[in-house]
């Protein structure tokens, strides 16, 4: 399991909170085995007994996705031990995941984003520079939050208003940075100089207030504090919701598919898709105005 997890994060590189739920599958399912089997080796696993643990999770009234992020970790798992030669064949080749209903992304209105981001008045300090920063960063370029963390001085290029963005599986994209940002991107480097002094070009842009990398629960709690005071809907206030708000406002000006596909970094269109059913308004709009019938 540890080398496992070991490939994940210096072959596949993944990101922490990704290899730290592959982990807490995997000893659940260890513990699962070992219990009901007594069995201590993953590795001698079956097929029948997998599909025990997926039953077993079921019945435990878990969300579909929940249980499909474990089914999955396992396919990941075994697949590598096949590849290493640590087993003869795949037991997860006849395990079914359960069936999902489609969940719509949730996301903050434009309008109140935009009162928000225009209207609030940040502390004049270092730190309410550096949160108004990482709003305006999740919103203006629809990142992800581990690419958002990822992000170095030498990322970022002001004159030519574009950001190097490191996404999944280390692809790179480069994503432009709108006029709002870049204003107080340069806010926030000239009060991080006064505060830590001269950052080096691998040094990490976003810093905590003691001048260290940014890290994750500091960022939700950022996003949280300030997206609360315009929404009290709990699925709005994590950084997830600023990039769907990102691709949905976009979808909703006109932007087409395939560019908002490049900018969020996804691998299919697919994955893209789902924005379409979020701008109803705007179809209706579309369907008015070109329809003879309308």
């Amino acid at each position: 399991m540890e080398e496992f997890l070991d490939f994940l994060r210096y072959e596949k590189r993944f990101s922490l909170h990704t290899v730290t739920s592959y982990q807490t599958d995997l000893t659940q399912f260890a513990v699962y085995i070992l219990t009901e089997y007594e069995l201590a080796d993953p590795n001698q696993a079956t097929h029948p007994l997998i599909r025990g643990w997926v039953v077993s999770l079921m019945g435990q009234d878990l969300d579909p996705r929940t249980v499909n992020r474990k089914v999955a970790c396992l396919r990941s798992f075994y697949k590598f031990l096949l590849r290493e030669r640590r087993i003869e064949t795949n037991p997860m080749l006849r395990i079914k995941a359960p069936k999902m209903a489609k969940k719509l992304p949730e996301f903050v209105p434009e309008e109140s984003l935009n009162r928000m981001l225009n209207s609030f008045e940040f502390e004049d300090s270092f730190a309410g520079v550096r949160d108004q920063l990482v709003l305006e960063t999740l919103y203006g370029t629809g990142i992800r939050l581990s690419e958002l963390l990822g992000i170095t001085e030498d990322d970022v290029d002001s004159g030519a208003r574009i950001v190097r963005v490191t996404g999944k599986g280390n692809k790179q994209r480069l994503v432009p940075l709108n006029p709002s940002l870049l204003l107080v991107l340069d806010k926030y480097r000239a009060s991080r100089l006064a505060e830590f002094g001269t950052a080096t070009s691998a040094s990490p842009l976003l810093r905590t207030d003691k001048g260290e990398p940014l890290y994750e629960k500091l960022v939700y709690r950022t996003v949280k504090k300030y997206l609360s005071q315009v929404s009290t809907s709990a699925a709005h206030q994590h950084p997830h919701a600023l990039r769907h708000a990102f691709a949905t406002h976009l979808l909703g000006k006109g932007a087409d598919l395939n560019s908002i596909k490049e900018l969020l970094g996804h691998a299919s269109l697919a994955a893209t898709q789902v924005y379409t059913h979020l701008s109803v308004d705007r179809l209706k709009s579309v369907f008015e105005q070109a329809h003879p019938r309308a």
